[in-house]
């Protein structure tokens, strides 16, 4: 995954992301994204058994949340088919 990123990417991949139904985007700074889920640790298992083991994380005091990493319009589109597909 790359992390360099545009506003205007994070800005489409947050939009793409708030399209799933049950799951919640959330205004996040930096090259994450916030989103709010049902199970976390089982959301981030799948996730990561479908891409690659730390790519969805589960943020210190955050309930109901994982952050996904923001990269380049490729990386974003897999991890956005993935969440569809795991949801």
């Amino acid at each position: 995954m790359h992390n360099d990123f545009e506003d205007g990417e994070k800005d489409r991949f947050f939009s793409r992301l708030a399209s799933i139904p049950g799951i919640r985007p959330m205004p996040s700074v930096g090259e994450w994204i916030l989103i709010e889920v049902e199970e976390p640790s089982e959301f981030a298992a799948r996730m990561d058994d479908a891409l690659a083991p730390g790519l969805v994380s589960i943020p210190q005091g955050m309930e109901g949340a994982v952050r996904v990493p923001v990269g380049d319009p490729k990386d974003n589109e897999l991890i956005f088919r993935t969440i569809r597909s795991v949801v």
